[in-house]
């Protein structure tokens, strides 16, 4: 395993993925680690233009043209990512499985066609280690509601969020040796002590 690893941190909104990167990247600055840091959609200077579009109140995209503006903007992504692969550790919040997750089990597009385009654009690149972080619908729900303001992807029904969050879960038991699962209903210390003593193995 390298020790400058890809790790991702994914799950549904509110589920705790923000404040645990933060957690980690601090982490790291503290322990003088070199890192990125991206999100998706985000990262680079162009990705976050599209991000904006994606996330926008006012947009209505079908389900087709949200998954192309979404591999559009880790396309953005791609030459960042192989300039720090295996140099850096990589942390990144949301990556190829919330696509899976979101697009083929939340809206039912082609799984063949998520994948053909995400092998187009990572190559060889690969994820070393992924944090699901799971959350009741009930939390999720009070979480959202604390935010000053909510995107699109904030604002859908719970019949959707059951359905990524449940992907998400399917997507766990087919790579449980590169995944741990987060319950984010627990206290956010436990849950923080957790991740910081997977990261300092992933990393040494």
């Amino acid at each position: 395993m390298s020790k400058n690893p890809i790790i991702v941190f994914e799950g549904i909104e509110g589920s705790g993925k923000s404040l645990h990167i933060n957690n980690v990247a601090n982490y790291l600055k503290k322990i003088n680690r070199k890192f990125i840091r991206i999100r998706e959609p985000g990262g680079s200077k162009n990705s976050e233009k599209i991000r904006k579009l994606i996330l926008d109140n006012k947009s209505s995209f079908n389900v087709n043209t949200d998954l192309l503006l979404y591999m559009s903007a880790r396309s953005e992504n791609i030459n960042l990512i192989k300039k720090n692969y295996k140099k850096k550790i990589i942390l990144i919040d949301r990556f190829v499985d919330s696509t899976i997750a979101y697009q083929h089990y939340g809206f039912g597009v082609d799984i063949k066609i998520i994948n053909l385009i995400n092998k187009f654009l990572l190559q060889n690149i690969q994820v070393t280690f992924t944090f699901l972080n799971i959350v009741s619908l009930k939390n999720m729900n009070n979480r959202l509601k604390k935010r000053k303001k909510l995107n699109r992807y904030d604002k859908f029904n719970t019949v959707f969020y059951n359905k990524v969050q449940k992907g998400f879960l399917d997507i766990l038991k087919k790579k449980k040796n590169k995944y741990l699962k987060v319950n984010s209903n627990l206290e956010i210390n436990l849950n923080k002590k957790l991740i910081i003593n997977k990261i300092k193995k992933l990393i040494k």
